[in-house]
């Protein structure tokens, strides 16, 4: 597993600094990217692969700048028996890329239940529309800890 999610970071690790560098080489006019002032919100759905749960949360996006934003969620994961949550206290930072659609982050993750509970660490990255009072996203995030996952979500945010 260690293996596994040091290749993982890596390539997203290479990944960032790539794009990062090609678009500091464009010479190209861009349309500057709209940016909401104050916090968005909305709901989002998703599986966890690990532990095999359909979950359904809720996420706030507040910009501290045009490239970070504060980022915490709640999900709700559809086990039987029991009950599971977790809590996220993330960061998403924009690297400058064309359209700024593209988004890393990671942060804190707190998971409870029935079976009591247990902090992680969560790593994320994902691909969010721009434009527009709706916007779409869909995100990868790993928590990682002593029962590492990983979980795939998609949803939306509105101002």
């Amino acid at each position: 597993m260690k293996g596994i999610l040091l290749r993982v970071t890596l390539v997203a690790l290479l990944l960032v600094l790539a794009a990062s560098t090609a678009d500091a080489q464009r010479r190209a006019r861009r349309r500057p990217v709209a940016s909401a002032s104050g916090p968005r919100y909305g709901p989002h759905i998703g599986y966890n692969f690990d532990a095999k749960d359909l979950l359904l949360g809720a996420q706030l996006s507040w910009p501290m700048t045009p490239q970070l934003e504060l980022y915490p969620s709640f999900d709700y994961y559809f086990q039987s028996p029991g009950s599971l949550w977790a809590l996220n206290f993330d960061l998403k930072y924009r690297p400058p890329t064309r359209y700024g659609a593209w988004y890393v982050g990671g942060g804190l993750n707190v998971l409870g239940g029935s079976a009591g509970s247990d902090t992680n660490l969560n790593l994320l990255t994902g691909l969010e529309g721009r434009r527009g009072r709706t916007r779409p996203y869909v995100e990868g995030k790993f928590i990682l800890g002593s029962g590492s996952s990983f979980q795939l979500v998609g949803g939306f945010t509105v101002r």
